[in-house]
């Protein structure tokens, strides 16, 4: 009987066995030292202690990532986007084992819009715009803030989003994201 645990990108690869002795776990390299129990108890606990989270590898906190297509994909409202900076941090994660399950990710960052699309958003009737500015951009992403940006914000666009924020700026059609859990798919295009 063959088996495969896999958890995450981790795959171990074993067969159980009964020969003259009972259930024995046969390893790749033909041993058959420990009974059925102890291999896939060793197994489980193995693939657990050896992988990481898919979650915490898709969002690497320490990494201001440049591409542009998970964005457009979580932010269609805002059409297509350029020059993205951005970082993915899981919230919540500590030093201990924890058991794997559900993680919230933070999404934070700027990215340009299409000429004209900031101020195509901040036209539509019933958003009310003001002026507002990041209050917590992190020290990765310092760096790429707009020079001059005038920052307007809508607590109605956010709310049409996700939970978090979305921060303008007209004059260099860019806009600061700072969002928990960003599903694909969410919104509609402008």
């Amino acid at each position: 009987m063959k088996h495969r645990i896999r958890k995450g990108t981790c795959t171990m690869n074993f067969r159980i066995q009964r020969n003259s002795t009972g259930m024995a776990g046969v390893f790749r390299d033909g041993s058959t030292r420990l009974g059925r129990r102890e291999v896939l108890v060793s197994g489980a606990a193995a693939v657990l202690a050896a992988c990481t989270s898919s979650a915490a590898k898709e969002a690497d906190g320490d990494t201001v990532r440049r591409d542009s297509a998970p964005l457009e994909r979580r932010f269609p409202m805002l059409g297509p986007l350029f020059d993205a900076r951005w970082l993915g941090d899981v919230l919540g994660v500590d030093s201990r084992m924890s058991v794997p399950g559900p993680s919230d990710v933070r999404l934070v960052g700027f990215a340009r819009l299409r000429a004209g699309g900031v101020a195509a958003i901040v036209a539509t009737p019933g958003r009310d715009f003001r002026p507002a500015t990041p209050s917590t951009v992190p020290d990765a992403l310092t760096r790429f803030v707009p020079k001059d940006a005038r920052w307007v914000g809508s607590k109605s666009f956010d709310s049409e989003m996700y939970p978090g924020v979305f921060h303008l700026d007209p004059g260099t059609d860019t806009v600061y994201f700072d969002t928990i859990d960003p599903s694909i798919g969410n919104g509609t295009q402008p």
